[in-house]
């Protein structure tokens, strides 16, 4: 019999499906998502023998599992994040791995660099777990695609209709228009992003037409070291730190992690104007809390509507829908006669922070705003 997870208290437990009566191919255990026929766990939650990993997320790929199987595109980030000698074994998106006799393949999830679906097949039964995924094609990673199965397991992390995302050049043209006005005012723009996949994103944005020098906090920029060696062009950057104490910072972009905010690192770059790169930026008020004098909407994730498209394009007769606003989606699926339920994660909500203490979060560990309070802004996206 599976086991049952443990849950943070109030945590409500998934429902099991109609067809809980025999194994299910993939199922929820103490350590996270596991194939017992396999004997393997994809993103698992705490150290297990054999971990297929979705990506370098801290809240995806933890430390000390015996052993990891990622795709080639993301080994130089997770190995970042996991050590130079963690066991981790890669493979071509595409690229099929028999374990116990169950079929393993990674494909394109368009989250971040590496970033991989988990299609899953045994006995002609095929899963496919998503990890996060954004269906917006972006220069630092190979673009999304749908893989067919019979249960999809999908993030819901922007599940919610509010949530829909502009052009991301429409994003990048209005962060060239703050960073030109605070040249001109002789202030530095310190634009904060996660610091592994958007701030890449942000930097692979700017490598046309930067408006002035650009900088980065070293979480940002060691993790751009990783990029650049895969192939990724970004534009130029140099560490933030390494510049010499009272520098005029005046036209100048610094891109650090949201852990800097209010710190006295961030006071040398006086004055300043802040801005953050995020899809939480969609709801009127995120802005304001964080004090930030700008907003850009820019996601690694689906909005809703990609969210909905991407699930109908798997043809999945039974989808569990885990991170983020899980019980919207999941009463739009059994509006619609799809066979869905609600699957609880750990990490939800929890932020994530890299060992050393530089910030390494992203938009799936960001605590969601009450769902009552939501109502869209379109202030951030003014000049």
């Amino acid at each position: 019999m599976p086991h049952e997870p443990r849950f943070r208290p109030g945590e409500p437990r998934p429902p099991r499906p109609p067809s809980a009566g025999k194994d299910l191919l993939l199922d929820v255990t103490d350590e996270g998502l596991y194939c017992a026929a396999g004997d393997f766990h994809i993103d698992p939650w705490m150290p297990v023998d054999r971990a297929v990993i979705t990506h370098a997320h801290g809240d995806h790929a933890r430390w000390g599992s015996r052993s990891y199987l990622a795709s080639r595109e993301g080994e130089r980030v997770l190995r970042t994040r996991l050590g130079p000698d963690a066991p981790i074994e890669t493979v071509a998106f595409g690229e099929t791995r028999t374990i116990n006799g169950v079929s393993v393949s990674l494909h394109p999830a368009g989250h971040i660099l590496g970033s991989a679906q988990i299609r899953v097949e045994h006995r002609g039964e095929v899963w496919v777990v998503s990890g996060d995924y954004k269906t917006e094609p972006d220069p630092t990673c190979t673009p999304f695609e749908p893989i067919p199965c019979h249960t999809f397991v999908t993030e819901s992390t922007f599940g919610l209709p509010i949530y829909r995302w502009p052009e991301q050049r429409e994003v990048f043209d209005d962060v060239r228009s703050w960073w030109r006005a605070n040249r001109d005012a002789g202030r530095a723009s310190v634009l904060f992003a996660y610091a592994l996949g958007k701030a890449q994103r942000v930097l692979a944005g700017l490598a046309d037409d930067p408006v002035g020098p650009v900088f980065g906090h070293g979480a940002v920029e060691r993790l751009n070291h990783d990029y650049r060696r895969s192939g990724i062009r970004l534009v130029a950057t140099s560490h933030a730190s390494a510049e010499p104490r009272g520098r005029d910072w005046g036209g100048a972009l610094i891109v650090a992690p949201p852990s800097a905010a209010g710190s006295v690192w961030l006071r040398r770059f006086a004055p300043i104007s802040t801005g953050f790169a995020s899809g939480w930026m969609r709801i009127r008020g995120a802005r304001r809390r964080r004090s930030l004098d700008r907003g850009f909407v820019l996601s690694d994730h689906v909005d809703w509507p990609s969210l909905l498209g991407t699930i109908g394009a798997t043809g999945a007769s039974r989808v569990f829908v885990t991170h983020g606003y899980r019980e919207p989606v999941v009463r739009w699926l059994l509006e619609k006669g799809i066979e869905a339920h609600a699957l609880a994660s750990r990490w939800e909500g929890e932020p994530e922070g890299e060992p050393a203490g530089e910030d390494e979060a992203h938009e799936g560990t960001s605590i969601v705003a009450d769902a009552g309070a939501i109502e869209p802004t379109g202030e951030e996206a003014a000049p």
